[in-house]
Order: structure tokens, then sequence, then C-alpha cells
């Protein structure tokens, strides 16, 4: 069921695990034998004959973790600040750092000089100092806060975050010297580097020689605050699908179409791009967006979200299994929980033949978690009754009767269509609005199927309701502007295009809307005719006419062949890629080809399908319910900009997080190398 969805978290993991941060460099590791803190005793200096040796104290133990106050009276925990009296005992020093910094003997000999995060030196001890050895190994601690920040925006996570206590006291056990910002520094941070960031966006739009379409997501946060993301899509010179997210916007109450409409605007204006945009593709949220077609922000068209209308269809038919579907989720959520549990399964359905499964079962909510328990009853019924039979900790309510089963297989067979279809929409490397229609019109036809043929009466109703959001869907995308994402789609064409667009006024539409927006304005040195001014100077004025009106009609036949010949021509095959089709072939359609960039560009989808049906897409959803409404815009968009591959900026600089890398390892290297002399040398 994992249908390689993107994941933050694959970059976040990636980048700052705690290793690389324990082992990077960043907190340096210093031999126990580099440096001598607070010893009573000095190892050097060794006991005369005469004298009668003394008993070995603790003092060098504990108080080498514990600095002396400026007035003498006191002595403070290096890495907590807890402070004792002078006079205690070094017993209780010793219980203090057993119970609040468990493994301290391990951490080797630190040295807290000054609260701010200044470098660190280190030096061996009882060592005379050579020009080499003389030279410190430095780290600016203000790398590890970029690398914090980072962490923060690729995990989505507040800069609250760092407040947490425990955290610091983490990175003191570790290192004292180490100072972390304050949260409200982190919060300037990413205000700073989200507007920086925002200038590279905005100024690598106004590069953008295409028409752009735009996609909208709407969601509510914990806070009942009201959101949505505008995303931008395009085409490149070079036929390289591009996409940007353009903000994050709070939405005012009341939250209706007025305020949607008035924040939509602002971002675009922002961006100087309402003017070149070709389409709008929104979630199809009832309560959002139901009536925004009737607003007029610039010459595009809205399309409704088919991803979305179709997981409202497909809970329409699950609806009705409601309760079994829960009880398998729970047999399930035992397998995982137990790997004597899941042995037996797996054993069980190796000797029925029933198949080969992957545990953990994916048991989320989503549509593949729900197919995945229509999957187990379809597929393990035997091996599943046997495993709640043998374990009196699953119970018998868990096992299914006849009716349950013949229920769960008769929707598995009817749903397998959508999930075929799903699986292709998300793992097709460019789903085109055409492809993406193409699909739906699929889905239409095997609802219309199922409900003629009544084999299926448990599922009486939801198909009714199903068959209902089918036509409410194809009544919105029926339009000219669909209708040219589709016959440009090479593989779709005319002989693949839906039912809904099959119409010879829709053709002859596009056919004008060629002629009259690429063949002219695209190539201005081809147009033909004369100036007001050539004509009248030039006193002939009919003759200019004459002249103008042949010129015209040659460029306007010239440019309908295009369409016509590309029309004539047998679609290619389904797995053909669709941008370097284009790529090959403009030479061929010259002024086609810069129609195509543009309209292909028009998003089916106002999310990527593996958000919205996979387990992992309810992780995304998670974060942002719980995102506070001072961090939302920067965090989210940053992590956007960040996963497309920009760099981090921050107003005038770069932050190159593979230097900063290279710089702690290569200052980790030489620690390590250090401390493998000096044990060589004992």
């Amino acid at each position: 069921m994992d249908w390689t969805s993107s994941n933050a978290f694959k970059n976040f993991k990636a980048d700052v695990e705690p290793k690389s941060i324990m082992e990077m460099g960043v907190i340096p590791h210093i031999d126990a034998g580099d440096i001598g803190l607070g010893s009573s005793s000095d190892k050097g200096n060794a006991a005369t004959p005469s004298t009668k040796p003394r008993k070995k104290t603790m003092t060098s133990v504990y108080l080498k973790f514990f600095e002396t106050a400026q007035d003498g009276k006191s002595r403070r925990c290096k890495f907590c600040g807890q402070s004792y009296s002078i006079a205690t005992a070094t017993g209780n020093l010793g219980r203090h750092l057993g119970n609040r910094h468990p493994g301290y003997d391990k951490s080797g000999d630190v040295v807290v000089t000054s609260p701010s995060p200044q470098p660190i030196t280190v030096m061996r001890k009882h060592q005379p100092q050579s020009q080499s050895q003389a030279k410190a190994t430095q780290l600016d601690y203000e790398h590890l806060n970029w690398l914090l920040v980072k962490w923060l925006a690729l995990a989505s996570f507040p800069p609250s975050t760092l407040d947490e206590k425990w955290l610091t006291n983490s990175f003191k056990f570790l290192n004292p010297s180490i100072q972390l910002w304050p949260s409200e520094d982190y919060k300037k941070i990413f205000r700073d580097v989200f507007r920086s960031m925002q200038e590279v966006v905005r100024a690598s739009l106004d590069n953008v020689s295409s028409k752009v379409s735009i996609t909208l997501d709407f969601w509510t946060s914990y806070e009942r605050i009201f959101y949505m993301s505008v995303t931008c899509h395009w085409i490149d010179e070079n036929w390289s699908f591009q996409k940007a997210m353009l903000d994050v916007c709070h939405i005012p109450f009341p939250c209706g179409v007025v305020e949607i409409y008035s924040s939509l605007v602002k971002v675009l204006r922002l961006y100087n791009i309402e003017s070149r945009i070709l389409s709008c593709t929104h979630d199809n949220s009832q309560s959002a967006l139901q009536d925004l077609d009737g607003q007029n922000v610039g010459h595009f068209c809205y399309i409704p979200s088919s991803v979305h209308t179709l997981s409202l269809i497909i809970d329409d038919g699950l609806r009705t299994i409601e309760r079994v579907i829960a009880k398998i989720r729970e047999f399930a959520l035992s397998l995982n929980a137990s790997s004597e549990i899941s042995d037996e399964f797996t054993q069980l359905t190796a000797a029925y033949h029933e198949g080969t499964w992957k545990i953990p079962l994916d048991t989320s909510t989503r549509w593949s978690g729900n197919y995945q328990m229509l999957d187990i009853v379809y597929k393990a019924s035997k091996s599943m009754d046997a495993v709640i039979r043998k374990y009196e900790t699953l119970g018998s309510r868990m096992l299914l009767t006849a009716v349950e089963k013949n229920a769960v297989n008769n929707v598995h067979q009817y749903l397998q269509p959508f999930y075929k279809t799903i699986k292709n929409m998300c793992t097709n490397k460019v789903p085109t609005a055409g492809l993406v229609l193409f699909f739906m019109d699929h889905i239409s036809e095997t609802i219309a199927a199922c409900r003629d043929s009544h084999l299926y009466p448990e599922l009486k109703n939801a198909i009714e309701d199903m068959a209902k959001k089918v036509r409410n869907y194809n009544s919105q995308i029926c339009n000219i502007f669909t209708y040219m994402t589709a016959i440009l789609d090479p593989r779709i064409k005319g002989e693949l295009i839906p039912g809904c667009l099959n119409s010879d006024n829709f053709l002859e539409e596009a056919r004008t809307h060629f002629i009259r927006n690429y063949s002219i304005n695209h190539f201005p040195s081809m147009a033909g005719g004369y100036s007001n001014q050539d004509i009248e100077e030039g006193g002939n004025v009919s003759f200019a006419e004459e002249i103008a009106r042949k010129k015209r009609r040659a460029n306007t036949n010239n440019s309908s062949d295009e369409l016509t010949q590309y029309l004539s021509e047998p679609p290619a095959p389904l797995a053909t890629d669709v941008l370097e089709w284009w790529k090959v072939n403009s030479m061929r359609y010259p002024r086609l080809s810069i129609m195509a960039r543009d309209f292909l560009a028009v998003q089916a989808n106002s999310v990527a399908p593996e958000e919205l049906f996979c387990g992992k897409g309810a992780e995304m959803d998670k974060q942002r319910f719980c995102m506070p409404h001072d961090s939302t815009q920067a965090l989210l968009c940053i992590r956007s900009w960040l996963q497309s591959g920009m760099k981090l900026k921050c107003r005038t600089a770069e932050i190159d997080f593979e230097r900063l890398m290279e710089l702690a390892s290569s200052a980790d290297n030489h620690n390590s190398s250090t401390g493998s002399e000096k044990k060589q040398r004992q």
C-alpha cells in the first residue's frame, strides 16, 4: 500500500538525526585526560617514602563537574547550574550527579567558563605546547542553532519546542558551553528566512515565460483558525514540471467565499501573476469554495479536485460496512502489537496459500488502510479465524459472521477498480489533468454499471450517493479549459477524452482560442497587416488592406493546420512521458507546443494523491492541526521551499548546511585523532 509518497520526514531524518548532532562534531568529544579541572592533588607529585600514604579522596572525581563562585562560598553544577554551599560534602555532590546527570563519569571532562556560546579550546595536559598543539579546535556553536532551524522547519515543529527544559539540559549535559537561542530569536529568524526565500520565489516567477496554474488546499487548526495554502504550477522551457508554494493564508472570520477571494487576490498580486493564471484547482470544500467560481478573479476557470471527489465517493461505498471494518482493524492492530500473533498469522497464511503479508499492516483510516482491512477478509479469512480462535486475548467478538464476510467480499470486489485507479494516480510521474479525467471517466462508468446490474443490493443507497457526486463533478469540469488540457495530452486527444467533454462546440472553441492567442501574440514578427500609420502614409489604402488580409489568412491556415494535424494522428501509448513527447515534437508544432506548455500545467488535483489516500498523509494533517498560529505560515512555506531544492536564505546570506556539516565533521575527526594519539602514548 506504500505508494512512494513524498514525506517531509524523509529529508528531516536524512539531514538532522540525533547521530548528525551527536557525532558530527557540533558537540566535540573531549577525552577525559585532556583537561584537568579543580584537582586537589597532582598526579605528577609523588609521595616521599617518609610520608604516610593518604586515603585517596573523591574530590577530583566530583569537584571537576562543579565551578566555584567568585565569592568563594558556593559551587555551581556545570550541567544544570544547581548551587551548593562550599562546605557541602562531596558525597552530596556525587549523589546530585548520579541522580540528575546519570552517565556523567563517561562524558569526559568539560569546562564552562562563560554562559555565552563561545568556541571551546582543547589542549593536552602535561605536554609542552608546540605550534600545532597550541592550535585550538574551535567550533562556532551558532552552527548548532542553524542546524536546529532546519530541523524545526523540515519537521514542522514550532520554535517553542526548544523551550523544553529537558532538551536544553540534554545539550548542556553533552557540552555545557552550548547555548541555544531563545524561542523568540528563533521566531525572528524564521520570519527573516520566510521573507528572504519568498523574494527568491517571486523573482523566479518573474522569469517564467508561460502561463501558470494554482492549487488551493484548506484546513482548520486546533485553535479553530481556517487556513488556505496557495501553490503555483508551471512547465519551464526545458519541459520540466515545476511548482512552488506561494503562501499559507489565514482566512479571517466568517471564512466564507468573500474572505477566501480577498486572501487569494492578495497573494496573486504580491507575486504579480494574476494576469497569467489559467486555472485554479480547489479541494472541493463545500464550506469554502462552492460559490467561488462566481467571483471574477482574472480570466481563469475553477476546477474541483478529483482526488477529493474520489475520496468522498469511496467513503460512500465503505459506509455500508463501517462497523465491520472497525472490527477488522482491531484484529490488525493486535497483529501489529504482538510478534507471536503476527508470526502465527504469517505461518497460517503460508499454509493456507492465502498470500504474503507484510507486518506491520497498514491500519490507517485513509483509503490505503481501509482497503487493507478488506483485503485481510477477502484473501486470508481462514487464517484470521484460526488466529482469533487460538488466542483468547483477542476475544470471539472479532470473529466475523457469514453475512459480514459476504458484505466485505462484495464491497471489496466493487471497489477494486477504485483501488487500481488510485494506485495508478499515486505512482504516475506526471498525472496530467487529461489522464486524471480519463480515470474519472472510468470511475463514472463503473458506478453506472454497478447501479444497473443490481448485483450489490446492500450497496444500493451508497451507489446512488456515489453517482450523484460523479454527476456533480462532471458538471463542474465540463468547460473549454479542461477540454483543452485533455486534447493537448498526446495520450488522450479526442479518442480517449471523457464523454462529458466530447463536444464539437468545444473543438471549435479550442481552435478559435488557439488561432487568436497562439498564432500571432507569441509570434509578432510573423503577424500580417500594417499599422494605421503605415496605411495613412502609403496612400494606397485598399492595396495595403488587400496584402494584410492575405497575410492574415495565410497565418490563420498555418496555425489551424498544426492543431488539425496533431489531432489527426493517433494517440501516443499511455506509458509515454508527456513532457518528453512535447519536447521532442515542439519543432513539428512550434505554436501548438507553446499552448501545450500552458495547459498541461493545469492541475486536476489540489494535493498529491498520496497525501490524501495514504497513511503518511495523516501525519502531515496532524502537524498542520497542531501548529500554533504564529509559526504556521513561515514553517510550512520554508519546509516546502527546502523540499523543492531551494537553499535556506536569511536576508542576503545563504546558509550552506553542507559546509556546516563539513566543518563539524573535520572538528570531530581532529578530536578523535587527538584522543587516539594520547591513548597510544599512554
